[in-house]
């Protein structure tokens, strides 16, 4: 599918990162091969399970796949969310504030021990680290999945993007309610709130024909033709300031060759040409 999607110019991959799940591969490993078969496309973890992966080592695994594909990876960060099952693999277990914060430290932490520079020093509450060089390659884009008060406003003061929980978008009280905290986070540091992106994680369906309803009764995108997907992606980035979109299945999982092939040939240039115009 990645190949697939290579092929036909779209931007990025994604993978689910819960590594309690035996049946599942470890998304890094999966990001590493992906990446090494194919030429242009990013990937990344969405979201990184974060407990399970010292930011210190996680540093030195994006920024190893940055070098080695070209920069085509980006840092999808999460605090952590089914604890029952993170604390089932013997991590200590955190408490929302403290998994938070343990959150905030490791984004500072990946882009000190990354770039380049003299050795770094860091204590934090939940990480140290002594003397450790940073590697010459730079940090690639951290994106949150962020969802509480707390957290989306660490993502304003120290991330590059956001992807809103639970599937939200950008016509859902979710989002109305969320992305002025880490707008407001941001500012209060000094940084320009419009260079935090927002991707959707964004699950529909494609229809042949136009359906009478794009939206249910509680608001959630439902899908339609192509030309209703079109309009609907095209003003939410012109009018909402989306700046990406990934494709979920109906039911949040992959979408099928055919679904994706109809998305990356369709849908996405005519999202690209009319943003364009």
């Amino acid at each position: 599918m990645a190949q697939q999607a290579d092929r036909d110019g779209l931007d990025i991959f994604t993978l689910s990162d819960h590594p309690y799940i035996g049946g599942r591969l470890d998304a890094y490993a999966a990001l590493g091969f992906i990446l090494g078969r194919t030429e242009h496309i990013a990937g990344f973890a969405n979201v990184t399970n974060l407990p399970t992966r010292p930011p210190a080592m996680l540093a030195r695994t994006v920024t190893s796949l940055s070098a080695l594909s070209g920069g085509r990876v980006v840092l999808g960060m999460g605090a952590g969310g089914l604890w029952d099952r993170i604390a089932d693999m013997g991590v200590p277990r955190l408490t929302p504030g403290e998994a938070v914060d343990a959150f905030e430290e490791a984004i500072v932490l990946v882009k000190l021990l990354s770039g380049g520079g003299p050795p770094v020093t860091y204590e934090g509450n939940h990480y140290r680290v002594n003397q450790i060089e940073p590697a010459p390659v730079a940090a690639p884009p951290v994106w949150t999945g962020s969802v509480g008060s707390k957290s989306l406003a660490a993502t304003g003061r120290v991330a590059d993007g956001w992807i809103p929980g639970h599937a939200a978008d950008w016509l859902s009280e979710r989002y109305r309610a969320s992305r002025p905290i880490i707008d407001e986070a941001a500012a209060s540091v000094g940084r320009d709130p419009s260079e935090i992106r927002t991707v959707f994680n964004l699950p529909g369906r494609i229809t042949d024909r136009p359906l009478p309803a794009t939206r249910d009764r509680d608001g959630r995108w439902l899908g339609g033709s192509v030309d209703q997907w079109v309009e609907e992606l095209t003003g939410a980035v012109l009018e909402h300031g989306a700046s990406g979109f990934t494709l979920f299945s109906a039911g949040h999982g992959a979408p099928d060759l055919t679904v994706l092939a109809r998305w990356a040939q369709e849908i996405v240039p005519s999202v690209r040409e009319a943003i364009a115009k």
